[in-house]
């Protein structure tokens, strides 16, 4: 069951064909809508993951659309489960957490003193959008100007409780402006009842990955009641047929969409793909460790030499399984993308048939990157790496 599983939730997520989204900017705009968010990470040694996550489902991908999307108002930045990018038409279902914001459950944001927050907000609504560090100043003893703490965490206070948005980004900082100057006027923003919310969780996930479990749809969103209302709205779905429920090998009760359950899908054949660590497909460990039998751990922020990778591996997805790690980096400046260590831990790849793909895979990442060439450092079993890199010679 599991393979077919695996399956599946590559077909939704837009993994098994060359563009299931189409291509530019519109494809952008409907990957998003479809997968319900794309993660923000600002660790750059390859393009940003938003940037990654996107480009591994639309080939003609473009960092700008984004941008553009946000500019145009289809899009907005606010927190799902980490900092990402959402559709604007979902904005309502994080009002929910707006209001725990100001109830004060983000204790470090709760003590932030009015006075930060009055000032923050009166600038941006004088001056316009501003970005943090325009609130930066001297912290000189007796100095009379804000000190950047306080206002930065103003700025946040404010942002997570919805009172400011993301107008845009310059680099990597935000520029936050006042909502009602970004938010669209006839965007929703009646909060949901439970009940909604509840409906709107599990129509996301099952859309953006075939099945789900209750430990899914309540990661990082603690609290009986929304877990009781969760539960009682995949009985409605399972009693109407909109949802089947199925039991693996003692696993948790797993609930899918029957439509694609029935499907025959097509296996994607020397497929290689190297994903974001953020990706959607790979960011739910657990997720990943049962389905995919694929044990992973971002190890960056792991002291170096306690790291068993390297700094940014790259799960490699080679037809609809994860059958190892690359640790990347795009040396820019020389215009040089590096295969630092590619770790091959599946026994079932027939290296004749893996090797190409996975060059060519590596070859089209090095160009979303900026990079020229390509340069295979270390291979795992070490053996292989002679191997990998006359190859990457003969290919050049």
């Amino acid at each position: 069951m599991y393979p077919k599983l695996r399956l599946y939730t590559l077909h939704q997520q837009g993994l098994t064909k060359a563009r299931p989204f189409g291509k530019g900017i519109e494809a952008t705009k409907r990957a998003l809508e479809h997968l319900g968010y794309v993660q923000i990470d600002t660790i750059s040694v390859i393009e940003r993951a938003h940037h990654h996550t996107l480009w591994s489902r639309i080939p003609d991908y473009q960092p700008d659309y984004l941008e553009r999307l946000v500019e145009e108002r289809s899009v907005f930045e606010y927190w799902y489960h980490a900092a990402s990018y959402l559709p604007m038409k979902d904005y309502r279902f994080v009002l929910p957490q707006m209001s725990a914001v100001k109830r004060g459950v983000f204790t470090y944001l709760a003590n932030v003193e009015n006075k930060y927050v009055d000032h923050v907000i009166d600038r941006i609504r004088i001056d316009g959008p501003l970005k943090a560090r325009n609130f930066q100043s001297p912290t000189r003893s007796g100095s009379k100007w804000w000190n950047w703490k306080p206002t930065k965490l103003a700025l946040e206070k404010l942002f997570f409780q919805g009172d400011l948005m993301v107008a845009g980004r310059d680099g990597m900082e935000k520029v936050y402006d006042l909502r009602e100057r970004v938010l669209p006027e006839k965007i929703n923003t009646t909060e949901p009842t439970l009940c909604e919310f509840s409906e709107f969780l599990i129509n996301t996930t099952i859309r953006a990955h075939g099945f789900t479990t209750l430990s899914q749809l309540t990661h990082l969103r603690p609290g009986k009641p929304l877990r009781e209302a969760l539960c009682t709205k995949l009985r409605e779905k399972i009693d109407i047929g909109a949802l089947v429920e199925l039991e693996i090998d003692g696993s948790p009760t797993i609930y899918m969409d029957p439509e694609l359950f029935e499907q025959k899908l097509r296996r994607p054949i020397k497929s290689v793909r190297l994903l974001s660590p953020f990706d959607n497909a790979t960011i739910h460990r657990d997720r990943l460790k049962n389905v995919f039998r694929f044990d992973y751990k971002l190890e960056c922020y792991t002291p170096k030499e306690k790291r068993q990778y390297g700094y940014f591996c790259l799960p490699v997805l080679y037809n609809e399984a994860l059958v190892g790690r690359a640790d990347c980096k795009a040396h820019r400046k020389k215009g040089e993308f590096e295969v630092i260590n590619l770790h091959i831990e599946s026994k079932n790849i027939i290296l004749d048939e893996f090797i190409g793909p996975f060059l060519k895979a590596v070859s089209k990442l090095a160009k979303f990157n900026n990079c020229h060439s390509v340069r295979i450092t270390t291979v795992r079993p070490k053996k292989l790496t002679k191997m990998f890199k006359m190859a990457l010679v003969a290919g050049a």
